[in-house]
């Protein structure tokens, strides 16, 4: 299936159907009267967070989405039936947005969570609610209203508990394939990944989930490269394994452009915890790797760890640093849903 993580779809309500003008007309009722029906109410447009979604692909080729209009009353006083309500399926993580693309409409981050985007118009009165003392055989009736219309962007941000930064070739893809069952394409040329790329890797007895997004280049947060396009897909991720290729002569460079362009693209990337490591370091003689990762550690003020993601080397030790972050936020989040549910007044994270 192919990935798709942003597009652009017009959505519209169902109409409301019209009142009846009907007039009783029965053996042996000489004042038989107005007996017309309501009009039944239009489709409401929800939208729904689905499980066995990760892509938006479904919107690409379908953009327009309409309920069903509302029927007609109808004589005997029938009210006429709603129309069927629709429902837009998306992956949890998604967005909506208004026509702008800045305006937010809904967050989608757990399963089940369901927005209305348009409220169907309501039914036109038929002509029994029009009797009165005076008029007694009215024969106004009401059209329905018309539904609701508006043109929306769906935008995609993955859940993943943490995420794969570094530049083109840094070795990201190989780790996930290192650490997990996907099979990401990998290759000796910049910008193998087109696409964000999700895997759940083990460390210890614990599993968690791991994104790896396209690499980053100056000028990503501009729109430089594929880095703009994708960083928000780590956006809502716990930590940060920050790979840098071991083989490039000025690794320092290197750390603090993508640091640089964490912090322009701002939502909190420059702020999230990161394991920042030294990577192809089987590339790499002794003394280039104590250098190297003397270097890193001087110019970050943290530690750095060396790994190889083809070798295997320091792989497990990489997973774990992730893991404590990663059970942090998890604790921090299961304690916001008790004070949100009332269980807990407060607690300090």
């Amino acid at each position: 299936m192919k990935f798709l993580d942003q597009t652009k779809i017009y959505v519209k309500s169902g109409n409301g159907g019209s009142g009846s003008a009907s007039m009783r007309r029965e053996k042996y009722i000489e004042f038989g009267g107005p007996n017309g029906g309501d009009g039944g109410r239009g489709g409401h447009v929800y939208a729904i967070a689905v499980d066995g979604l990760n892509t938006l692909i479904d919107y690409r080729f379908r953009q327009h989405h309409k309920a069903q209009t509302g029927f007609g009353g109808a004589g005997r006083d029938r009210t006429g039936a709603d129309g069927e309500d629709l429902f837009l399926k998306v992956p949890v993580g998604t967005q909506i947005f208004e026509e702008d693309n800045d305006t937010l409409i809904a967050d989608f981050s757990e399963l089940g969570e369901t927005v209305m985007i348009c409220k169907g118009g309501d039914g036109g009165y038929g002509n029994t609610r029009f009797k009165t003392a005076t008029n007694r055989a009215p024969r106004r009736y009401d059209v329905g209203w018309p539904g609701e219309e508006r043109t929306i962007w769906l935008r995609l941000k993955l859940i993943a508990d943490a995420g794969l930064v570094g530049a083109p070739n840094a070795g990201k893809s190989t780790f996930l394939a290192a650490t997990s069952r996907a099979k990401p394409k990998i290759a000796d040329y910049p910008f193998t990944t087109l696409n964000p790329q999700l895997g759940v890797v083990y460390a210890g007895t614990e599993e968690f989930v791991l994104a790896d997004i396209p690499g980053l280049i100056e000028g990503a947060h501009e729109g430089a490269g594929l880095g703009d396009r994708f960083l928000g897909h780590v956006e809502r991720c716990g930590a940060l394994l920050h790979l840098v290729d071991g083989t490039e002569e000025d690794v320092v460079g290197q750390y603090r452009m993508i640091r640089e362009e964490l912090e322009a693209y701002g939502n909190g990337l420059g702020e999230k915890p990161e394991v920042l490591v030294l990577n192809k370091c089987d590339a790499l003689t002794a003394e280039q790797r104590k250098e190297k990762q003397a270097d890193l550690e001087e110019a970050s003020g943290s530690s750095v760890l060396q790994m190889s993601g083809v070798a295997g080397e320091g792989v497990e030790e990489g997973l774990l640093a992730l893991l404590t972050y990663v059970k942090k936020r998890r604790k921090n989040d299961a304690q916001a849903e008790k004070v949100a549910s009332g269980e807990i007044k407060a607690w300090t994270p």
